[in-house]
């Protein structure tokens, strides 16, 4: 299949899916070569459903699910689904925005390796997924606060893990930042400019030319 082929083929996707699902989509569109599709939060189940069992699409694979954080749009999360028809080579990518503390359909009935999908994105971000059925904590410790891929998370943390060993188990502890009080023996080279055997050659002056 040549390029302009490959393109007028995401383009009557694209066509085939705002005919289809009219009302629950507001856009879908080759974007960069790419075809992205906007939906509706509370249609997702159905976009998905659509998009898998029309013969005309056929995106049978769920290959990957993720959120991302715009914290200056009101509605802050997106969701994303990236699927692949293997019988027609075609990739899609559909987005879902969302608010804080407003909750996804989950797509696990339709698309079941979205389970651990969607709690990674719980996990993450705090996106809340209505219907998942185990929705809990995937990367992170079960005590753990906060959701660390959202952009107003600080970059520290807000507590360190380590383990006691008078207490024989994990403690958690308020983060220490003694900054202040921190040697830099620069023996790393990430800690500042070290001068290496031979370097003082290169910062000495250069000897003058005869003559000048």
């Amino acid at each position: 299949m040549t390029d302009a082929a490959f393109l007028q083929a995401l383009r009557d996707a694209a066509d085939v899916i705002r005919a289809a699902l009219t009302q629950a989509v507001t856009s879908a569109e080759v974007v960069r070569d790419e075809l992205i599709v906007t939906a509706k939060r509370d249609d997702i189940v159905r976009v998905l459903l659509i998009l898998r069992d029309d013969p005309r699409l056929s995106f049978s694979q769920l290959s990957d699910l993720l959120g991302a954080d715009y914290p200056d749009r009101p509605e802050r999360f997106e969701v994303v689904y990236n699927l692949l028809s293997m019988s027609r080579n075609q990739r899609c990518r559909v987005k879902v925005a969302a608010a804080a503390g407003d909750a996804v359909p989950s797509v696990v009935s339709i698309h079941p390796c979205a389970n651990w999908f969607e709690r990674e994105v719980w996990d993450m971000y705090g996106v809340f997924f209505s219907d998942h059925p185990d929705l809990r904590r995937i990367l992170t410790d079960y005590g753990f606060e906060g959701h660390p891929q959202r952009k107003d998370f600080p970059l520290t943390g807000y507590v360190e893990v380590r383990y006691d060993e008078n207490q024989k188990r994990v403690i958690y502890e308020p983060v220490k930042l003694a900054q202040d009080f921190r040697s830099f023996d620069f023996l790393s080279p990430w800690e500042g400019i070290r001068l290496l055997p031979g370097d003082e050659k290169a910062a000495a002056p250069a000897p003058a030319k005869p003559g000048a």
